[in-house]
């Protein structure tokens, strides 16, 4: 193999980089490296890649450097990574590492650990099937019940925080589950490169009215916070320091705003295009069921963030096909694409069901997100679940569409109490003095951080680089 042009379905692309990198031999049927096979398509696992492959690429570490580690006697994945460097770059590759490291043990007969971590002796799906099955609603009794230790770790803390979430959709910021959050969801905020933080409220569908654009407007010029209009049709607000987000986000949530869940790994955004509503090709409402859905998932917490678009006619300007899920109107009604993403791995969404009615539609994503928070490993987005189900798209649309495991009503049921659950974080936070009591950069004042500094770009503020240190002003309490 010399190489390939990909267009449309990327998804062979891993499989063919190795082919052609590494001069792999082609399979007996190499026609099924291009030809639209889905399932059958021939996929290259971790046994059939050379030595020389590359899976971490920021570092250049190859497969045989991960073969040359377990052969050491390596038989942690931390330390693995703290030997190899693979996957402490950008991390893209840290599911291929994984795959590999894991096989590479079996292969040598030794038994994989599936542990969650040093405290659970269990995968995340075993968690979340004992918190569901037991009703267990606090890190604290699943640790006494299930696992070992007293005080948990930075890796079962976010997951268990997570399932909880997924199963009672407790509210994030009552005292029991605090600890359980990594920074973002602990001060509902993305952090930035400055230590300030990124505000971004909830814009259903991408459809605002004037009055809220002009309050977004004053509130980023109240506090000089950097705007900018987002990929998922939202506004974000950047440049808050801590001790700003309550007032901050008093002055949205006073104006019809609620939390964007930015911060968390749970839905972010439906797109939308203008539908039937205006646009002359429109075969359906695309906007009233964008906001349909993004109204009745806000707030669900899953392994992975989810993202949602919903395209009005098959021309796609919502650019459906490259989301979690997908829904792209048709005459009769909706057609369901499932399991897409972008990122390091772009994957084109597939296809699961066509001519889907409103309570149908809404029906079978209902059953499909529940059966991914309820099997998905953690931080597994739903592209990659997708691919390592047994029984690949056929056996998730007999499970979703045919009910074959008879789990359909409890699913639906357990998704039907998240959305009866939710409430906007913020709102309730900023009901509580004592949950405000976090948002201080100082314990004993209300100052902001005084090392945060910025200059101005292009009639905005943005965090000063280094190079452009210099430009601090020299004052006496810098001493």
């Amino acid at each position: 193999m010399l190489g390939a042009v990909l267009v449309g379905d990327n998804s062979y692309y891993d499989t063919l980089l190795q082919y052609a990198q590494n001069g792999i031999k082609l399979p007996a049927e190499p026609s099924g490296l291009i030809l639209p096979l889905g399932d059958a398509a021939p996929t290259l696992g971790a046994d059939a890649l050379p030595a020389s492959a590359t899976i971490c690429s920021c570092h250049n570490v190859s497969k045989g450097a991960v073969c040359c580690a377990v052969d050491a006697g390596c038989t942690d994945l931390g330390e693995l990574k703290a030997q190899t460097k693979a996957a402490t770059g950008c991390g893209g590759c840290s599911a291929l590492l994984k795959q590999v490291f894991e096989h590479e043990l079996s292969a040598r007969g030794v038994a994989v650990d599936k542990s969650l971590c040093e405290h659970f002796a269990h995968t995340r799906q075993e968690l979340y099937a004992l918190v569901r099955v037991e009703g267990i609603q606090t890190f604290e009794e699943l640790l006494a019940r299930h696992g070992r230790g007293h005080t948990g770790c930075d890796t079962c803390k976010p997951a268990v925080g997570s399932i909880l979430a997924s199963c009672w959709n407790q509210s994030i910021t009552d005292p029991a589950l605090v600890p359980l959050q990594d920074t973002n969801d602990t001060f509902m905020a993305n952090m930035q490169k400055n230590g300030t933080y990124s505000i971004v409220p909830r814009i259903a569908g991408g459809e605002i009215t004037p009055d809220k654009l002009i309050v977004l407007g004053q509130v980023a010029k109240k506090y000089d916070l950097y705007t900018k209009i987002t990929g998922g049709q939202r506004i974000d607000l950047f440049g808050a320091q801590l001790h700003e987000l309550p007032a901050i986000w008093g002055e949205l949530i006073a104006a019809g705003f609620e939390t964007g869940h930015a911060y968390g790994k749970s839905l972010r955004t439906v797109k939308s295009c203008v539908g039937s509503t205006w646009c002359r090709y429109g075969v359906q409402d695309s906007v009233a069921m964008a906001l349909h859905l993004e109204n009745r998932y806000k707030g669900l917490r899953s392994p992975h963030k989810i993202k949602f678009a919903v395209s009005g006619c098959t021309r796609e300007c919502a650019e459906a096909q490259s989301k979690d899920i997908g829904v792209i109107a048709t005459e009769k009604g909706w057609n369901l694409y499932i399991c897409g993403n972008g990122g390091m791995r772009p994957r084109h969404a597939e296809l699961f069901a066509t001519d889907l009615d409103d309570e149908g539609l809404v029906r079978a994503i209902d059953r499909v997100l529940m059966f991914y928070v309820r099997t998905a490993d953690k931080l597994q987005r739903t592209s990659v679940w997708r691919e390592s189900l047994e029984g690949g798209l056929d056996y998730l649309k007999a499970v979703i569409l045919d009910d074959s495991l008879g789990l359909g009503a409890e699913l639906e049921a357990q998704m039907q109490l998240v959305v009866d659950r939710y409430e906007c974080e913020w709102a309730n936070a900023l009901k509580d003095p004592e949950k405000l009591k976090r948002f201080r950069t100082f314990v004993n004042d209300r100052r902001g951080d005084p090392d945060i500094h910025f200059v101005q770009e292009r009639g905005q503020r943005r965090p000063i680089s280094a190079r452009e240190l210099h430009l601090i002003p020299f004052t006496e309490e810098a001493l």
